[in-house]
């Protein structure tokens, strides 16, 4: 079977015009030389070399098969002075949830861009359960993702969290401190079933046997802002997405009852997966953050910051 190898070393040869002087440029045995000529020759069916007292030359088979095997070679040793470099310059594919993306991504992106800014960086902002079926089906090399950390195929680090705040239009007919029973008479404004924001509200009343039937359901946290300040229901979202409203009196505050309710925030990736230094590097970056974000931060807008030509941002959550 035709190999790099048979082709390098009949390359070699023709060049040198000796199987000797082919084997001393290659630094391997004459012997070895000639029998991949050899098997060269069998394979053709043709003498690929006249022997000559001193040397070997081409024949016109020879020829033809140096010229077609050219530049293959050519592509092939281009390829190898590239090897060393491809980590550097294979893109990684991320996958996000969408409350992540809004305010820990783009600070994490930033400060990696910072070391490597030659590294080509893919950016899919998804629900919270199909970052997960991302990863799991190749898609990504990274999911950032809230609520529990995903076991079994899955490894992950947590790199911050988020607390989630029940609110309402200041004028809106519930207590301040509500039952639950009280709670879920009221209009819910809730994220979509598989959001992390959704599933954690769900799963604190589940356990006082309490069923969850919204008024709303969006994917677009910003339209269940909007509604709740109109006076339309109640809406639970995370502390740093209310906080501006709640500053301005726009909506108010109701403490539920049990423990407050909180997402951790994880960066994931499948356990049999290679870490490459890039990859380690941006884990690196989002480890970084657990020092940084906060409820007590202002909303990132990914609009606001500067500009990021390396990351495409493929964001599915509707606007509209």
């Amino acid at each position: 079977m035709l190999s790099l190898r048979q082709l390098k070393l009949f390359r070699a040869v023709a060049e040198a015009g000796s199987f000797t002087g082919a084997a001393a440029r290659l630094y391997v045995t004459q012997s070895a030389v000639s029998h991949a000529v050899r098997e060269l020759e069998e394979e053709a069916g043709a003498a690929l070399f006249d022997r000559l007292p001193k040397g070997v030359r081409p024949t016109a088979a020879g020829r033809l098969l140096l010229a077609e095997a050219a530049p293959l070679l050519a592509d092939c040793e281009a390829l190898e002075r590239r090897l060393p470099a491809l980590e550097r310059r294979a893109p990684l594919r991320l996958v996000s949830s969408i409350t992540i993306a809004s305010f820990w991504l783009p600070r994490i992106l930033l400060r990696f861009e910072r070391e490597r800014p030659e590294l080509p960086v893919s950016v899919t902002v998804v629900r919270a359960a199909d970052a997960l079926t991302a990863l799991r089906t190749g898609e990504a090399d990274l999911a950032f993702v809230e609520g529990a950390l995903p076991e079994g195929e899955f490894c992950g680090t947590k790199f911050s969290e988020y607390t989630l705040c029940a609110v309402c239009a200041p004028d809106y007919p519930i207590s301040r401190r509500p039952e639950f029973e009280e709670l879920c008479g009221a209009k819910l404004l809730l994220r979509e079933p598989g959001s992390a924001i959704r599933d954690t509200f769900q799963s604190a009343l589940l356990l006082g046997g309490h069923t969850v039937r919204p008024s709303w359901e969006s994917v677009n946290s910003t339209a269940l802002l909007e509604a709740a300040k109109a006076g339309l229901g109640v809406t639970v979202l995370p502390e740093l997405l209310v906080a501006d409203a709640l500053e301005r009196g726009e909506l108010r505050l109701l403490e539920l009852p049990g423990p407050a309710l909180a997402n951790e925030l994880f960066v994931v990736r499948r356990r049999d997966s290679a870490l490459s230094p890039a990859l380690e590097l941006l884990l690196d970056c989002a480890r970084s953050q657990k020092s940084g974000g906060g409820a007590s931060e202002k909303h990132v807008s990914v609009q606001n910051l500067p500009s990021h030509p390396g990351i495409e941002s493929l964001c599915r959550e509707e606007d509209g």
